[in-house]
C-alpha cells in the first residue's frame, strides 16, 4: 500500500491537469500521454515478472506508469498553461466552497460503486470475487470512453450555461445524448450475444463470468448516459442537489447488497449495480431537464433501437463464428443500418466536439 500510494500522486496531478485540455477541447493530448504511460506500465511489469522481483517490484511499475503519464501530461500542457508552485489562499477556498459536493458525491459514489466487491468476500468464496471481478472489469474498461466524452462536453455546456445562451446549451445536450445513445445501445445487444467468447478472452476458466457480464452491461450502458447529465448537473450548478442523490442510492444500495448478496451471490450484487447506475442517471436527468428545460429527444435514440434489431438479427445468424468476425458484422450492420435510417450525421457530431462556432 505504500508503494501503490506514490501512484496516486501521479494520478491525482493528472487529473488536475486534464482541465487545462477540457477548456482547449484537446483531450486527444490526454490519451497520447495515458497510451505512453500505459506502455512503460506494460513494460516495466513484463522486466519485473521476468526477473521474478516480487509483487513489490510490480506494485512499483503501477508507480512508474502513473509517474510517466503525468509528466506526459504536464509537457503537453505548457501549451496552453504555464505551471509554477504558489500557495494561493484565497483561490483554495473558492474551489473548496464550489467543489465540496462534488467531493462527497464522490465519496458516496464509491460505497455503492465499490462496496458490493467487500460485502460479497464476506458472505461468498474468494472464487465468487474472482468471477465476479472478472466481468466488472470489462465495465470499469468500458466506462472510461463516456467518461472523457462527458469530460469534453462539459466546457460547451459549461459556457453556453454561463452566457445565458440556452438555444446552444440545448442543441449540444440533446446531441450529446444522442452520440451516448449512439454507442451505448449497440454495446448492449452485441454484448448479450458475444459475452461469451469475451470473457473466454479476457477471462479463461472464470465460470458465469459471461452471464455476469449481460447483466452489467446494462449498468455500462446507464453509465454512458448517467456521465453526461452528471457533469451537466455540474455545469449549471446543481451538484448539491446531486449529492443528496448519491446519499440516497448509496444507502440504497448498501442495504440492497445486504439482502441480494447473502441469497444470490454475484448475480444479486450485478443485479443491485444495475438498479444503483440507473437511480443516479435518472435523477441527473430529471434534475437537470427540470432545471433547463431540455429535455432529450427520442428520435435518434428509436432508431439506434432499430438498427440494433437489425444487428440482433445478424449477429444471431453469425453465432459460432470468430469472435472479431461477428463483431465486425455487428458493427458494420449497425452504421449502415442507422445512416439508412437517417440517424446522427457526421456533421452533427463534430459540432459536439467543437469550440463552438
Amino acid at each position: 500500500m505504500l508503494v501503490t500510494s506514490l501512484s496516486f500522486l501521479g494520478i491525482t496531478l493528472n487529473q488536475a491537469l486534464a482541465g487545462v485540455f477540457q477548456k482547449h477541447l484537446r483531450m486527444d493530448r490526454v490519451v497520447i500521454a495515458e497510451v505512453i504511460g500505459r506502455i512503460f506500465l506494460l513494460a516495466a511489469t513484463f522486466l519485473v515478472i521476468r526477473a521474478d522481483c516480487g509483487l513489490l517490484w510490480v506494485m512499483g511499475s503501477v508507480v512508474i506508469g502513473s509517474v510517466v503519464n503525468f509528466l506526459m501530461t504536464f509537457f503537453f500542457s505548457r501549451r496552453f498553461v504555464k505551471i509554477k508552485l504558489v500557495f494561493e489562499f484565497g483561490v483554495w477556498k473558492n474551489i473548496i466552497k464550489e467543489t465540496w459536493p462534488i467531493a462527497l458525491s464522490i465519496a458516496f459514489n464509491l460505497v455503492y460503486f465499490k462496496i458490493d466487491t467487500v460485502i460479497l468476500s464476506l458472505y461468498h468464496s474468494e472464487e465468487a470475487v474472482g468471477i465476479y471481478g472478472a466481468a466488472y472489469k470489462v465495465l470499469e474498461v468500458l466506462t472510461t470512453l463516456p467518461a472523457m466524452f462527458a469530460g469534453l462536453v462539459l466546457p460547451l455546456l459549461t459556457a453556453a450555461w454561463a452566457a445565458a445562451d440556452h438555444e446552444r446549451f440545448k442543441r449540444v445536450l440533446r446531441r450529446g445524448f444522442d452520440a451516448m445513445a449512439m454507442v451505448a445501445l449497440p454495446l448492449v445487444v452485441g454484448t448479450l450475444f458475444v459475452a461469451g467468447p469475451v470473457m473466454e478472452l479476457v477471462a479463461p476458466g472464470f465460470d458465469d463470468s459471461a452471464a455476469l457480464l449481460k447483466v452489467l452491461i446494462f449498468a455500462t450502458a446507464t453509465i454512458f448516459i448517467g456521465n453526461l447529465f452528471g457533469n451537466t448537473v455540474v455545469a449549471i450548478g446543481r451538484q448539491l442537489t446531486m449529492m443528496w442523490v448519491y446519499l440516497g442510492v448509496a444507502v440504497i444500495s448498501l442495504v440492497g447488497y445486504l439482502v441480494f448478496i447473502p441469497r444470490y451471490s454475484y448475480f444479486g450484487a450485478a443485479g443491485m449495480t444495475v438498479v444503483s447506475e440507473l437511480l443516479v442517471t435518472l435523477a441527473a436527468l430529471l434534475i437537470v431537464s427540470l432545471a433547463t428545460r431540455a429535455w432529450p429527444s427520442p428520435v435518434v435514440f428509436m432508431k439506434s433501437a432499430a438498427a440494433c434489431v437489425i444487428m440482433a438479427i445478424v449477429l444471431y445468424g453469425a453465432a459460432g463464428t470468430n469472435l472479431f468476425m461477428q463483431i465486425a458484422l455487428g458493427g458494420v450492420t449497425y452504421v449502415v443500418t442507422l445512416l439508412m435510417l437517417r440517424g446522427v450525421s457526421a456533421r452533427d457530431l463534430r459540432e459536439i466536439v467543437r469550440s463552438g462556432e
